[in-house]
This record gives structure tokens, C-alpha cells and sequence, in this order.
């Protein structure tokens, strides 16, 4: 099953908070992931709420839902398709479960899109809105408003949806491999090499510049591993807008907004004051490069005290090449240029800067890890002694354990979707 997270409230007012955030709208989010292993999520990985802010004006004009249904470009399917195309929603064609309900392997037909027998036809990924769930109506409508016009080759592709009744379901492209995070945190996966786990960084990157470069810059918001998809040849696409926001316009340099994300994920400038920018996307960015540079949860209290923070505990490593090797992947057994790593290791530094202004741009980032794939760069160095390394990490058993998370895709089997927010 898939790994879940838990939402709160944190009961930190300020005097610029003038709105308590309603309870209704707190959601977990989940992905489109294909597992059916069980990743078990530390306590601490949990989303977080914080109180709204109200700044109407900086707010652009919503569409309303009838617009966004009728302009989305996407198959409008019936209940009743999706029931066939799923076996009428069976337990054995679940592919994960999370706060939006749970996710189900389908069958629809390539060029029709009806739906078709088990096993014939082409596989999708079908998320159901449970009523009772985290995540709501609003969520569901902002990924068919996002997902039903930006088309990149490193986002997830939304087929359709389905508005019938009380019933709210989207339908994705499958992901053959999962999620990022089950690759990177499941028990018995197969270890990342260097050069995927670069090629994956890239593929990431370049979904994140598209939204920030668009016209009307989109921020993602719920960047982190469980959000990044692999196809059969790992490339990376992001999944789950249920929480992306359009950008500041104009001469404005934030939008403000109640505070929605995942905990070790989120900016500290969001989380302090709900302003948002496309540069607390970046920081996010640099988290996840933490997390494929180590192995480790943002969060993980399994580990002792001074250990249990991911960037707390690497950033000091960093910018220093003697001691990298202090927090690399064991699982990568010492065979990564050290070159490379130095330089990633260095990026994500600069994407986790505190100060927002300080931080480059998601285009500079993506411009930087490109430069690495070049062979010269990505050559295999001298192994690391490896007696050294695990030396630097106590070895701790993986705790596995149900967590809150939706799931659209198959890695082995099957691939994940999973949002989570920060109201």
C-alpha cells in the first residue's frame, strides 16, 4: 500500500493572521504510485496547516468550474465507463490509497478512450474521490484546471475526469516505475545508480522551469520524491497539482496564501509568513537533491537526535569535498564521480539557502545539472572506501508502516501518484 501522511494544525498565530483555516479544506494528498509494498512513513512526515491569510487582492480572478471543465481538453468520462474500466473498482485493481481515496488500475482503449477488457487496451491510473476523504472538490477541480491545459514531456498526463453526481475521479497516464520515493525509501528496491538519479534530478528540473516559466507562472507548491514519477526509462514527470497556485503578476513578488505543503519540504519563508514565491519551489527542489545525494527521509525519527532533520544534518557536509562522502547513499556502494556529486552537492546548498533572494532561479539549476551529464563529468571515480562511509551512517532497520498517500501508477508492479499539502 502507500505510504501515508498525516495533516494537522500548527497553533502558530501571528498578528498579520486574521483567518483560522477551516478544517474541511485540509488534505492529504496522494500519488499515482504503481507499489503495492508498504513504504512506511516517519510521524514527522506529515502535512501542515497553517492559518489563512487574506489578500484578496493579490488573488487573480478565478475561473469557474464550468469553464475550467468545458476548456480542459480532456475526455469527460461516465461513472459507469470508469467502473468497467477499472473491474468495477475491486480490491486487486487498487494500485494505492491516500487522503483523495484510492487509486485503481484501468484499461481504456487507445484511440477511443472507452473503456476495455482487463489486460487489453491501454493502462491507466484512476484516482476516486472518497466524500468523506482529505482531499476535496477544489483540489479535484485545480488539477483538471492545471493538468487540462500545461502539456510538458515532464508532467504527468491527465486523460480525463469524471463529474457524474457526487462523484469526482481523474484518470492519468500509467507510470511503469513508481515514484521516486519508492525507488529511494522502499525495502528490497533496487539501489538508483549515480547517472539515473541525475537524469531523474534533470527531468524534474525541467517540469519545474516549465511551470515557472510559463506565461502565467504556475508554483507547484507539493514539490518532494512521492510526487516525481518514472516512466519505463525513468524519465521524471510531476504529478498531483492539487495545490499548484498561479504566480504574482505584475510588479508583485509573492502571492499570499494559506500555508499548504509537506513538512521538510516547505520553505521557511512560506511557512513563517504564507508568501509565496516561485522560490520556494527551488527549496523544495533542494531538499529532494538532498534526498537522492543520501538516501534519506527529509524527516526520519528513527535516526538519533542531530540526525533526524535532513538539511540540518547535511547541509554542514555540503560545500565541503572531504566531507561528502560523509553523507552519500551507502546504497551506492561508493561508485559515483565525485566531481558530479561535489557539484550537485553544491546546488542543492544554494537552493536551500534561507534567504529566498539568495537562492538561483529553478532555469539555473536545470542549466547546471545538464552541464554534469556530460560525459567528462559523469565519469565513474575511484570507489569511495566504503569502511569509511558506513562508518558515517548507523545502521538503523527501514520502518515500514501504512501512511496516507494516493497512488496512480506501478513500479513493481505498479507506479505511484501522491500529493500532500500545506494549507
Amino acid at each position: 500500500m502507500i505510504h501515508y501522511k498525516y495533516t494537522f494544525y500548527l497553533c502558530t498565530f501571528h498578528s498579520f493572521l486574521v483567518e483560522r483555516a477551516d478544517p474541511s479544506k485540509v488534505t492529504s494528498k496522494t500519488s499515482l504510485s504503481s507499489d503495492p509494498s508498504t513504504i512506511k512513513s516517519n510521524s514527522s512526515f506529515s502535512t501542515l496547516t497553517l492559518p489563512s491569510i487574506k489578500d484578496r487582492s493579490e488573488f487573480p480572478t478565478p475561473r469557474t468550474e464550468g469553464e475550467i471543465l468545458s476548456s480542459s481538453n480532456l475526455k469527460a468520462f461516465s461513472f459507469n465507463d470508469l467502473k468497467n474500466a477499472t473491474k468495477n473498482f475491486r480490491p486487486d485493481s487498487v494500485l494505492g490509497e491516500g487522503g483523495f481515496g484510492h487509486v485503481y488500475k484501468g484499461w481504456i482503449d487507445e484511440h477511443t478512450l472507452a473503456p476495455s477488457k482487463p489486460g487489453s487496451g491501454m493502462v491507466v491510473a484512476v484516482k476516486k474521490l472518497k466524500p468523506e476523504g482529505f482531499q476535496g472538490h477544489k483540489e479535484w477541480l485545480t488539477e483538471v484546471n492545471y493538468l487540462g491545459q500545461l502539456h510538458h514531456n515532464n508532467l504527468v498526463k491527465l486523460i480525463g475526469y469524471c463529474s457524474d453526481g457526487d462523484n469526482r475521479l481523474l484518470v492519468y497516464e500509467f507510470m511503469p516505475k513508481g515514484s521516486l520515493e519508492n525507488h529511494l525509501f522502499r525495502r528490497g528496491a533496487d539501489p538508483l545508480s549515480w547517472a539515473i538519479r541525475l537524469k531523474v534530478a534533470i527531468g524534474a528540473a525541467r517540469g519545474l522551469s516549465f511551470l515557472h516559466d510559463a506565461e502565467n507562472q504556475v508554483i507547484y507548491r507539493d514539490f518532494k520524491a512521492s510526487n516525481i514519477l518514472l516512466d519505463s526509462e525513468f524519465n521524471a514527470k510531476l504529478s498531483d497539482f492539487g495545490l499548484a497556485k498561479a504566480g504574482p503578476t505584475g510588479d508583485k513578488t509573492h502571492v499570499s496564501t494559506q500555508v499548504m505543503g509537506t513538512h521538510g519540504y516547505a520553505a521557511p519563508e512560506y511557512i513563517a509568513t504564507g508568501r509565496l514565491s516561485a522560490k520556494a519551489d527551488v527549496y523544495s527542489f533542494g531538499v529532494v537533491l538532498l534526498e537522492l545525494l543520501t538516501g534519506r527521509w527529509v524527516l526520519d525519527k528513527s535516526k538519533p537526535g542531530k540526525e533526524q532533520n535532513l538539511v540540518d544534518w547535511a547541509k554542514p557536509h555540503l560545500g565541503d569535498k572531504r566531507r561528502l562522502y560523509r553523507v552519500m547513499d551507502t546504497k551506492l556502494g561508493g561508485q559515483y564521480p565525485k566531481k558530479s556529486a561535489h557539484a550537485v552537492a553544491n546546488i542543492a546548498l544554494k537552493c536551500i539557502c534561507n534567504d529566498a533572494k539568495m537562492r538561483p532561479r529553478i532555469s539555473e539549476v536545470l542549466e547546471e545539472l545538464e552541464q554534469l551529464q556530460d560525459p567528462k563529468n559523469n565519469m565513474a571515480s575511484p570507489q569511495v572506501d566504503i569502511r569509511r562511509t558506513s562508518d558515517s551512517f548507523p545502521k538503523s532497520p527501514m520502518r515500514i508502516q501504512p501512511s496516507p498517500r494516493r497512488s496512480l501508477g506501478e513500479a513493481s508492479p505498479l507506479p505511484a501518484y501522491r500529493t500532500a499539502k500545506v494549507h
